[in-house]
């Protein structure tokens, strides 16, 4: 019943399909506003982030001056007052004129004051609103960091440790940060260390009191990724940022940590404990932490959740009233065409300028339409079967185009294939007929003057020899190539290129380089591997073998002899063959060539074209890969990739 009321009524059909053509309109537009949005709020987190980090590492960095400043000021002093109680007062006037410093020390050299025996350290801390001043009891200070860092660097630094002593009234909470200076006299002779100390829990509550967002926090890194400030008590100083994270599954924190702590500054999206997260980061100048604050995700898009959840209300809002006005317009819009109908009946035998489809729509405009259609529907059937036929004509003639192109394009190669193979073959084949018409003449000559019969050196021989044996291989391995890269060699190598050798990576890089030398004794091939001689894959020996050595083969002719080297390492479940050379190399236009059978970048060289292409082909039917690294500039590097 409702499929019937809106096929009598156009008015409502096209009122539906008004909305149905709003609905996406809608959704698209809301679709990029929530994208701009979400976008824009990013930024603006972002930057507020930033903001905020910037003033606190400000007001962080006021106070670390400070702790600088009253180091530097009083350094002189202990020189000027090196008595025991003079330098217990200048510590205790240390805390008591800098508001910023919460404990300082003054820590001698062995046997500085005979009184004291051989340790000797005033110190004083602030404790609320008084100041402890003591002299320490005895105990070896000189392996402490604070101690032992300036002394190492040459120069005053910041250090972090947790202190451990077992006064807790002389503690400052355990944690805490300190700048520690080496202390000399007008001659250059170590005295000692004076550092000021500021709390780590007070250094917390410093930077902690302007968020961004309710559950944004700062985190601080020392060496090695240690947390120094974190809300997490339980990690301070025990644990560091990749603590219990794995590289695979977590590579962004370990990123993070990393950019912390070469001193980078910047922000990165990471999922800190299973929570998205924006962080912002910047270096501590001065000291070897780095300061971060921490943004969950969800904070940050609070805002824009309930943008969202208002939008879509106004949505629903919106496509009703739509739907009401929609109505109206189109119910007053299609009362004409009803009277349209009864006009264009008259002329349904006779007009051709329109086409309209069979419509299934009862109503005037359905009706209206069909009469179009009866009147149409002979012309289009004979304007149909003349396009179609002009259709298949022009395909048939671009066709034929083609296979002309593809003919012509074919023989050019054949010519051009036999002409090379003829060159190729006929060089080394006259080489060595020639050294054996020598030979053959040489022993055919008769005896000399004192009777014996004349003869070639066994230099002469030896290099004959040479000479016809390389050009006989020559020719082998072009007779090789050729049947390679027939239709037998194909179906050949797939019948026997599956993997039934065991053979040993080292071993066959080495009978490779081996079998280039033959070819090439003066190359200096390096070997590099990261493999024991006795680790060895499952694959097909030969084929591999042609690879390799092919691929050597050209690395040692078009290189500049001295530089060729191939390595074999492990990377996961494959193990990688890279030969790489310092020579001309290819180009990028030449690269997508190479690989092509009967290409060659230099059509005078020596070769068929088939070197690349067959060593490619043998690889993948292993079921590996081989590629040209594109990124190498200082020659050709090509890698052999082959599953364990």
């Amino acid at each position: 019943m409702r499929n019937n009321f809106f096929n009598r009524h156009l008015s409502a059909k096209l009122s539906l399909g008004v909305l149905l053509l709003a609905i996406p309109v809608f959704i698209a537009s809301l679709g990029i506003l929530f994208v701009k949005s979400s976008e824009n709020i990013r930024k603006e987190a972002a930057e507020h982030a930033e903001s905020v980090l910037n003033t606190s590492m400000h007001r962080l960095e006021r106070h670390l001056n400070a702790l600088v400043t009253a180091t530097n000021v009083n350094a002189p002093e202990v020189t000027a007052n090196l008595n025991p109680d003079s330098l217990q007062a200048l510590t205790h006037r240390i805390l008591r004129l800098n508001v910023d410093v919460d404990g300082c020390s003054i820590s001698m050299e062995p046997d500085m004051f005979p009184k004291y025996g051989r340790y000797y350290s005033a110190y004083s801390i602030r404790k609320g609103d008084s100041i402890l001043s003591v002299i320490e009891k005895p105990y070896d200070y000189f392996q402490k960091t604070w101690y032992k860092s300036p002394l190492e660097k040459g120069e005053a630094c910041w250090v972090d440790y947790y202190d451990e002593s077992n006064l807790p009234e002389m503690t400052l909470d355990g944690m805490i940060a300190s700048y520690s200076k080496p202390i000399y006299n007008h001659d250059g002779k170590l005295l000692g260390v004076i550092s000021s100390d500021l709390s780590l829990e007070r250094m917390s509550k410093l930077i902690a009191s302007e968020k961004p967002y309710p559950n944004a926090y700062f985190m601080m890194l020392g060496e090695g990724g240690r947390y120094l400030l974190h809300p997490d008590a339980t990690r301070l100083f025990k644990k560091t940022i990749f603590t219990g994270v794995s590289p695979r599954e977590h590579p962004d924190i370990i990123a993070l940590g990393h950019d912390m702590m070469v001193d980078n500054s910047g922000r990165m999206e990471v999922v800190l404990d299973g929570v998205p997260c924006l962080v912002c980061y910047m270096a501590l100048p001065g000291t070897p932490w780095s300061l971060a604050l921490v943004c969950p995700n969800e904070d940050i898009m609070s805002s824009y959740h309930q943008f969202a959840k208002a939008v879509v209300v106004i949505l629903c809002i919106g496509l009703l009233v739509i739907l009401f006005f929609g109505n109206r317009a189109v119910s007053h819009a299609v009362r004409p065409l009803k009277q349209l109908l009864l006009k264009t009946q008259s002329i349904a035998e006779g007009n051709m300028e329109v086409y309209i489809p069979v419509s299934k729509r009862e109503d005037a405009v359905g009706r209206l339409q069909n009469s179009f259609t009866k009147m149409l529907q002979s012309l289009n059937f004979h304007i149909g079967i003349t396009r179609y036929i002009t259709e298949q004509t022009q395909q048939r003639n671009e066709e034929l185009a083609e296979a002309t192109r593809l003919v012509a394009e074919a023989d050019k190669r054949k010519t051009t294939f036999i002409q090379n193979v003829t060159h190729q073959i006929r060089t080394p084949l006259n080489i060595v007929i020639g050294f054996a018409q020598v030979l053959r003449d040489t022993i055919a000559e008769k005896a000399n003057a004192d009777g014996k019969y004349a003869k070639l050196s066994d230099e002469d021989v030896k290099s004959i020899g040479s000479t016809m044996t390389h050009n006989a291989i020559l020719i082998q391995r072009m007779v090789v190539m050729l049947f390679d890269s027939s239709d037998l060699g194909l179906s050949e190598e797939l019948n026997s290129a599956v993997p039934h050798d065991t053979v040993r990576c080292n071993d066959v890089v080495r009978e490779s380089i081996e079998h280039v030398k033959h070819h090439y004794a003066d190359i200096n091939i390096g070997f590099e591997t990261e493999l024991d001689d006795d680790f060895s894959i499952l694959t097909n020996h030969i084929y591999l073998k042609r690879s390799l050595s092919e691929i050597l083969y050209n690395a040692a002719k078009y290189s500049d002899g001295q530089h060729v080297t191939a390595r074999v390492s492990r990377i996961g479940n494959t193990v990688r063959f890279i030969i790489e050379d310092r020579g001309k190399g290819i180009t990028e236009e030449e690269c997508d060539s190479v690989f092509e059978p009967f290409m060659k970048v230099d059509t005078l060289s020596e070769g068929l074209g088939l070197g690349l292409p067959l060593s490619k082909r043998h690889i993948l039917t292993l079921g590996g890969e081989l590629t040209l690294d594109a990124s190498y500039h200082d020659g050709c590097r090509i890698i052999i990739t082959l599953p364990i």
